[in-house]
């Protein structure tokens, strides 16, 4: 059966038995606009990330299904109410936070290197008001320079461009080990 006879959802049930699963998590913080946390969600299926933490309140399941190109079932949402609580969960678990941010301190995405010998959790920042600043203090922060007229990218193709360097580089760490 051709791919132009089959719904997206078998075709992503047909790729799960060939899938790549990689030890990283994604948070980011509640949005004003559903379709950001969808495509979220949608790049967490395509690059291989199990969990997006949640900072903030999660809408509906059909609203962020439905724009996420049904691949939310691929994924788990895992809800915080604060950022404090979020931290609580990444101090107990140990987790290596990187954020997405412009920042004076900031380093560019193609220099940095992720620690791969504990959890991974990549922070994209909310569309107004970015990353709170108790994250941001406990977090390695990163930048994706821009050489063009605009400075500032949408929060989830900014994921997407962090994420694919994250999986690479775990890729290589992978072949390492």
């Amino acid at each position: 059966m051709s791919a132009r006879n089959q719904t997206r959802r078998n075709r992503y049930d047909k790729k799960l038995s060939i899938a790549k699963r990689f030890p990283i998590e994604l948070a980011t913080v509640n949005f004003y606009h559903d379709v950001n946390l969808a495509y979220l969600v949608r790049a967490a299926a395509c690059f291989g990330i199990s969990t997006i933490n949640v900072i903030g309140t999660v809408p509906p399941r059909r609203v962020i299904n439905q724009l996420s190109g049904t691949t939310l079932d691929y994924v788990n949402l895992r809800q915080f109410s604060t950022p404090q609580q979020f931290m609580e969960y990444v101090r107990k678990d140990r987790i290596n936070l990187v954020s997405v941010e412009l920042d004076d301190l900031a380093v560019p995405i193609q220099e940095y290197e992720f620690d791969f010998f504990s959890k991974v959790c990549i922070v994209a920042g909310h569309e107004t008001t970015g990353i709170p600043e108790g994250i941001l203090l406990n977090s390695d922060v990163v930048y994706i320079p821009m050489p063009g007229v605009g400075f500032c990218l949408n929060t989830s193709q900014a994921a997407n461009i962090i994420l694919y360097e994250a999986v690479n580089q775990y890729k290589k760490f992978e072949a390492r080990i």
